[in-house]
């Protein structure tokens, strides 16, 4: 049996984290309460009352622990993993996995000396079943080859629950780096691109004049050998949503197309993971609430096995590096 622990739950994705490898079998054996939102740490009280709190330094020396998983402040996530993997255990982080390029060097310096898994659970894909179903659909040939993505990626604001190193770009890494990540994973994968380059990619700061150095809103234009895509992030969903964000996917292919209504359909079916396929064939509605998530198994099963089955390291590398790369590079637009 995986056993598991959490160390840093300054995101709520840790709990996609637990919850998945729970369902795959795995043993939770404990966390480590130091945070920066302590709303998450009751929450996880709560909502695991006999996990125990424990510190940090005595399960990463803990022998018997298989799986450090990582949702802390996301400049602090590499060197987190880092030193899980020198310990010996493999990772599970959430993403951004890293928000520098000599981060991501370290990482994978240190996955190529201990042989350990360094895993980025891409959330947006990973835990969301209407995305695992899309893939499904174009491993299929549902829509011919895959030749565009189209990603957007809104969220909520919640200024009140949101800590200080929130507004930080050297903290969260920026828009592109802590939010578009998704979209480049899901470029990549959906196109079956190995590798891909930045055509261009934009980022600004549109509604919070008091908090110049943050950003609101960012843009990639991104194409590899074989297909284009586009990536749009920002924090303006309005309050009358009934979700943190209508986020949506267009995979466009030779022979049809499928798009993805994540966490709401606004033209009112209930619920979420709507996906809408349209080919030669059907124009079709599927209701993917009953989708089961692979990449928790695959992953407990990696663990085992020591293969890369989940997602490779080539691909999460990847992502790393194209997401720091938009950044980077990004032109500044609306306030200066």
């Amino acid at each position: 049996m995986l056993r598991f622990a959490v160390v840093g739950i300054d995101h709520g994705h840790t709990f996609d984290h637990v919850k998945g490898l729970l369902a795959s079998g795995g043993e939770f054996v404990g966390y480590c309460p130091q945070t920066t939102v302590p709303a998450l740490r009751e929450a996880f009280e709560k909502t695991y009352p006999d996990a125990p709190q424990i510190d940090r330094e005595k399960l990463f020396a803990d022998p018997s622990i298989d799986v450090i998983c990582i949702a802390a402040i996301p400049r602090d996530r590499a060197g987190l993993a880092i030193r899980a993997m020198k310990a010996g255990k493999d990772v599970m982080t959430d993403k951004p996995g890293v928000t520098t390029f000599a981060q991501l060097e370290e990482v994978k310096k240190t996955v190529a000396e201990t042989g350990k898994i360094f895993s980025i659970c891409f959330s947006e894909r990973h835990c969301v079943r209407s995305a695992v179903k899309a893939g499904k659909l174009v491993a299929e040939g549902a829509i011919g080859k895959v030749i565009q993505t189209l990603g957007v990626g809104p969220h909520r604001l919640q200024l009140p629950t949101r800590p200080d190193w929130f507004f930080d770009p050297e903290a969260f890494g920026g828009i592109i780096v802590d939010i578009a990540s998704h979209q480049v994973d899901q470029f990549l994968f959906y196109t079956g691109s190995t590798s891909g380059e930045v055509i261009a990619s934009s980022i600004g700061n549109f509604g919070m004049p008091d908090k110049p150095a943050f950003e609101d809103f960012g843009e990639v234009l991104l194409r590899s050998d074989t297909a284009a895509g586009y990536v749009r992030v920002d924090w303006f969903t309005p309050e009358a949503l009934p979700t943190w964000g209508d986020g949506r996917l267009t995979i466009l292919g030779t022979e049809g197309y499928i798009e993805l209504r994540k966490y709401i359909d606004i033209a009112g079916r209930p619920g979420k993971d709507h996906l809408f396929l349209v080919n030669g064939k059907e124009m079709t509605h599927i209701d993917c609430s009953g989708e089961k998530l692979d990449y928790f198994d695959a992953f407990t099963a990696d663990v085992g096995n020591r293969t890369q089955t989940a997602m490779t390291h080539d691909h999460v590398f990847e992502v790393c590096r194209l997401s720091l790369e938009a950044q980077t590079k990004a032109a500044r637009i609306g306030a200066r």
